[in-house]
């Protein structure tokens, strides 16, 4: 029987958005414990790009050895096209979204028309949201929930000796670093779901959008340092992290904590033992289970997705030059005809 076709964005070197090429490639079928998705629209993640350029950030024994073509990819939302013998929980026609197969690097393949993925790491769509909004959800919602409320997996942490643990945040002061972006406005949004008493930092144009998601205070950070005026914090979400993460410690009261969504760079000196501040950080997981129960959330608008801009699948590169520019409000989505 001929392979079946679809259009997808495949690349065939690392390198910059130059490499992202729209063509033919093999359309997927799936196999047990899987869903086949009609993709409608695909969410823009930065592991999109750090994987489209070969890690180079990461140590060289953590970067993957991959074979080439690559499609990249992990957030999607469409409507379910077929379904492996053994799935029962979906079926041919529903309308799905889902972070596929993530951490595994360069497995999810999202930029296509189809997709093949694990239904555990799938949950229905709620209906109050449109496509592009569940497909610019997973992977930013889902870092906030399980940095924040709950892990939702017994997985070892790649990234630390210890178990990620979210804390407390009904009264608490949160500060949410880079409050404007992807994960940063779903941080803003579920500390305040949470109870929280929500600073959000970020820059001048965005301040008016994230009072509006609950945030109590703003911090302008071109015009004044987040560490210079905030005080007595329980908890900093930095979205940015790396190595400036710990210029946050002197402002976080004993017993707080830090966590830094993106760690490589920073370096303990002793300096958060020596305050009492608890650095933690963790990696995000695929989770149905958890964007089953989120759901309700975007479906009453208690949660809001923002888009940033919308391009057309066949430009994927333009989306992620995008990307590249920075100071994005929400997220970026690519929409599949």
């Amino acid at each position: 029987m001929p392979t079946q076709m679809m259009k997808a964005v495949q690349s065939h070197a690392f390198g910059g958005p130059e490499v992202l090429v729209y063509e033919d490639a093999p359309k997927p079928t799936a196999k047990a414990g899987e869903v086949l998705v009609r993709v409608h629209a695909v969410g823009i993640n930065p592991p999109d790009w750090y994987l489209r350029d070969g890690y180079k950030a990461l140590p060289p024994e953590w970067q993957p050895k991959l074979s080439f073509p690559l499609i990249l990819g992990t957030d999607v939302s469409g409507v379910v096209e077929a379904v492996g013998d053994d799935v029962t929980e979906f079926a041919a026609g529903d309308a799905v979204f889902g972070m596929v197969r993530f951490p595994s690097m360069g497995e999810s393949r999202a930029y296509a028309q189809y997709v093949a993925a694990p239904a555990a790491h799938l949950a229905r769509k709620p209906e109050g949201i449109d496509h592009a909004q569940a497909a610019a959800a997973p992977m930013s919602l889902l870092t906030a929930w399980q940095f924040l409320v709950a892990l939702g997996h017994d997985e070892a942490n790649p990234l630390q000796a210890d178990r990620h643990r979210p804390v407390p945040l009904d009264g608490k002061r949160v500060l949410v670093n880079g409050a404007a972006g992807g994960v940063g406005h779903f941080g803003v949004q579920v500390a305040k779901l949470k109870g929280a008493h929500v600073t959000a930092v970020a820059s001048t144009d965005h301040e008016a959008f994230l009072r509006d998601l609950g945030a109590d205070d703003f911090i302008d950070y071109t015009k004044t340092a987040p560490e210079d005026v905030a005080r007595d914090l329980d908890l900093v979400l930095d979205t940015l992290g790396g190595p400036g993460t710990s210029r946050f410690l002197p402002v976080i009261t004993r017993g707080g904590a830090l966590f830094p969504v993106f760690p490589l760079g920073f370096v303990d000196t002793g300096e958060a033992k020596t305050r009492g501040v608890t650095v933690s950080t963790t990696q995000v997981r695929s989770s149905g289970a958890q964007l089953a129960e989120l759901g309700p959330l975007l479906n009453e608008g208690r949660i809001r997705v923002a888009i940033d801009s919308h391009f057309p699948l066949a430009e994927a590169r333009t989306a992620h030059e995008r990307a590249a520019q920075g100071h994005i409000r929400g997220k970026i989505v690519l929409i599949v005809t």
